[in-house]
Formats: C-alpha cells, sequence, structure tokens
C-alpha cells in the first residue's frame, strides 16, 4: 500500500521555566511561614503521585531539606490511589523508578494501603486518608496542576485531587470514582478536599506547574484555607501553557508509547480528544483523530496500559508487554473499564498502517493526514503527512524542519 510522505515539524510554545528548583522550592515555602505550626521533632508526611512530574526528585528533596531546616522529621507516603497494582509495594517501586528513592530525597518512604475514615462531607460522603499519613503531626500535599483526562472545572487534576483521590489509597479511590460516576466532579473534589483540611492535619500545599516541553514552569506553595483559589490560578496558566498538537484532526494519529507516567489516561485525552465527561457536555472544540494507533508502552508505567482501550489500533508486542492485571485494578477503580479494552492489534506496525488507511473513506492511502508523535508530553517535534500541510488549519506556531520523506521501517515492518 503506498503511505503518504512526512514531514518533521518542530513547534513554537511558551516556555516559562524554573531553572533553580531548590531555590523556587524554597521560595514558594518560605512565604507560608511553616514555622509556625510545624515545631522541631514533628513528623510531616509529604505526598508523592505516580505521575512522571519533571524534576520530581529534587522538588521532594528540596522541600524534605526545608521542613528538616525547621527541625521537622518528613518523610514521604505515595499518593496514587489504585496504582502500582493497588499494593504497598508496588506503589513504592512506582517512586523508584522515578528516582524518589530514601537515599536521594533524604527521608523514609513509608507506604501502606490501609486507611481511616477523616470524616464525613455535609453530604454524607466518607472522607479516606492514608493511614500513615493520618498518624503524622503534618501533612503536606505536594503535586503537579494540569487539566484533566476527563472532567473540566475551574478544579481539574491538583491538590484537591491529591488529598481525594491519592491519599484516598485504593479504598477511597474506588469510592470516589463510583460516586463522581453520579454527582459532578467539582461538587465532590471540593467537598471531599474542605472536609479533609477541617478534619486532617494538612499544613500545607505546594503546586506545580509544567510548560509545554515537559520542564518546571511554576512552584507555588498555598496554606490550607488558600488551596482552592490557588488551584484555580495555577491551573489557567496550565491550560495556557500546555503542549497541543500542531493540527485539531487527523486521519490517523500514530502514538509512540503510552503511560501513566505520562497522562492519567496513558495519553493526555486533552491533547489527542477523545475526553469523556461524566455529568456534564464533553468539552468544544476537542481534537477529533478518525483513528488513533498506539504502539507500545512506556518502560515507567510497569505494564500499566490504562487508557489503551481510547486507541483503535495497538501491536502484538504491546499487548504482550501489559500487565493486565494491575491495568484492570487502574481502570475498574476508576469506574471506566472500557479504558482496558484491547484495540485491534497486529503484528506488525506496517499491517496496522495498511488496516487503518484503507478504511479512512473515500480518500486515497497516499493522501491520508497522519501525524505521529513520541508521546502526548513530548510534541517539541512531531511528523505530519504532506497533507496535514496542504489542507488542515494550524492550530500551533511551528516551522516545517525536513524535506517530505517516506515512512522508514525495519526488517521486521515496524516503523523506525
Amino acid at each position: 500500500m503506498p503511505y503518504p510522505r512526512m514531514v518533521r515539524l518542530r513547534q513554537n510554545f511558551p516556555r516559562p521555566r524554573v531553572d533553580n528548583i531548590p531555590a523556587a522550592v524554597r521560595a514558594a515555602l518560605e512565604p507560608l511561614g511553616l514555622g509556625t505550626r510545624i515545631k522541631p521533632g514533628q513528623t510531616v508526611a509529604l505526598t508523592a503521585g505516580s505521575r512522571g512530574i519533571a524534576n520530581i526528585p529534587l522538588i521532594l528533596k528540596s522541600a524534605v531539606q526545608h521542613l528538616k531546616d525547621l527541625g521537622a522529621k518528613p518523610f514521604l507516603v505515595p499518593a496514587m490511589g489504585s496504582h502500582g497494582g493497588g499494593t504497598a509495594e508496588g506503589q513504592r517501586a512506582v517512586l523508584e523508578s522515578y528516582g524518589i528513592t530514601e537515599s536521594f530525597v533524604g527521608a523514609p518512604i513509608r507506604a501502606s494501603m490501609d486507611v481511616v475514615e477523616a470524616g464525613t462531607t455535609p453530604e454524607g460522603w466518607p472522607v479516606y486518608l492514608d493511614k500513615i499519613a493520618a498518624q503524622a503531626d503534618h501533612i503536606g500535599v505536594i503535586g503537579r496542576v494540569k487539566p484533566h483526562t476527563s472532567y473540566e472545572g475551574p478544579i481539574e487534576s491538583g491538590l484537591m485531587k491529591m488529598m481525594m483521590i491519592g491519599l484516598g489509597k485504593h479504598t477511597g479511590a474506588a469510592w470516589y470514582h463510583r460516586l463522581l460516576l453520579e454527582q459532578p466532579y467539582d461538587t465532590v473534589v471540593r467537598a471531599v478536599g474542605r472536609t479533609l483540611r477541617a478534619k486532617a492535619k494538612i499544613a500545607f500545599g505546594m503546586g506545580i506547574v509544567e510548560n509545554g516541553f515537559d520542564e518546571t514552569a511554576l512552584i507555588e506553595g498555598a496554606l490550607p484555607a488558600d488551596f482552592e483559589p490557588v488551584e484555580e490560578k495555577l491551573l489557567v496558566k496550565a491550560k495556557e501553557w500546555l503542549a497541543r498538537l500542531p493540527f485539531h484532526e487527523a486521519d490517523l494519529l500514530i502514538i509512540d508509547e503510552i503511560g501513566k507516567e505520562i497522562s492519567g489516561s496513558g495519553m493526555d485525552t486533552n491533547v489527542v480528544g477523545r475526553k469523556r465527561a461524566f455529568k456534564s457536555a464533553p468539552p468544544a472544540n476537542q481534537p477529533t483523530m478518525r483513528f488513533i494507533f498506539i504502539r507500545g508502552l512506556s518502560a515507567h508505567t510497569h505494564g500499566n496500559a490504562a487508557g489503551i482501550g481510547f486507541a483503535d489500533f495497538t501491536t502484538v508486542r504491546c499487548v504482550q508487554s501489559m500487565n493486565y492485571k494491575a491495568t484492570a485494578i487502574n481502570c475498574t477503580t476508576s469506574g471506566y473499564p472500557e479504558g482496558a479494552n484491547l484495540p485491534v492489534h497486529y503484528d506488525t506496525d506496517r499491517e496496522v498502517l495498511d488496516t487503518a488507511l484503507s478504511i479512512i473513506g473515500t480518500r486515497p492511502p497516499e493522501q491520508a493526514r497522519v501525524m505521529r508523535i513520541r508521546n502526548t508530553l513530548m510534541l517539541h517535534e512531531v511528523e505530519v503527512s504532506e497533507p496535514c500541510l496542504r489542507e488542515l488549519r494550524k492550530m500551533t506556531d511551528f516551522q516545517v524542519l525536513t524535506d517530505p520523506y517516506d515512512m522508514a521501517f525495519d526488517a521486521d515492518g515496524n516503523l523506525t
């Protein structure tokens, strides 16, 4: 089958960047005056999530050092709901795979899946909290603020979600995701967060925003009373700086890898489309991909292929690399078992392309509008077919780096 010729593009995104992480963490925490509430000798549980946040080992290390300078005894708790196979050992392994180790961070990692009930919201919903964190004198909530892959609103993925899902462990994640099938996300995340801040020993938060180059762009601290307005402000920045595809539509989007460290849904639906929204209409102006082809899983996802069900095609090698149990636990806990559904899969990339490009309508395969990316975090350089340049409206500023070239395959029939 003839394929369209490709070109490589370099996209230009806003690039605010933090160059000195320890100084930025110190500047975020010092104005909070934590020494007035955290006393020498007291313990502080810091949240460490399952996302591949840029510089997260150094960010946590710097927060640990700031607390040690106050005379406190910080430690880390994995705050990642059901990830890592829903086990304490699995969650510790996830952190260590990111370089978040006790020796580097300078603090113990205390992993457990046990929770306590910290209270009840005014609506009557239980509020769960990691048992080890609950036993600490204080809790510091650290996490990235960014658009959520399922929900739209003034608060999406950030400190409030970290408290609700992360610190809720598997028990909380399962309960809240069931609740979110019936209740609006904004209502639930605010109610749980407010109750937890009132009942638990939340001392501070630190929100991280990244730019479109997967770099740390902003770090901001907040006292518990300010979590909501601070997170709302940071989310506006996160959406402004979000990396995007150069075109809003394509016949075929090829994604080399998906993974939990890349996005909660393996691939960021804010980038590729197919964003589902519970209790509300789908967001307007989503990207529209006729077909999505996932070639494989990232190393850091540990076989968790959650979100693979959003794709139409994949490879046998990708399916064989899955940890299906971990994938199923994650997806069913989140309330969308379809996220673990297996797309149509073939032995080789060439077979996938031949199938996909034969069913895109009346357009001949060599005129297909195709885009190829490594993953949804790394969009600085992408490949697109010539028809994209001729026919589609530009959504970003970019330069064409190469002359048109043919797709290259290895001896096994897979894209190089």
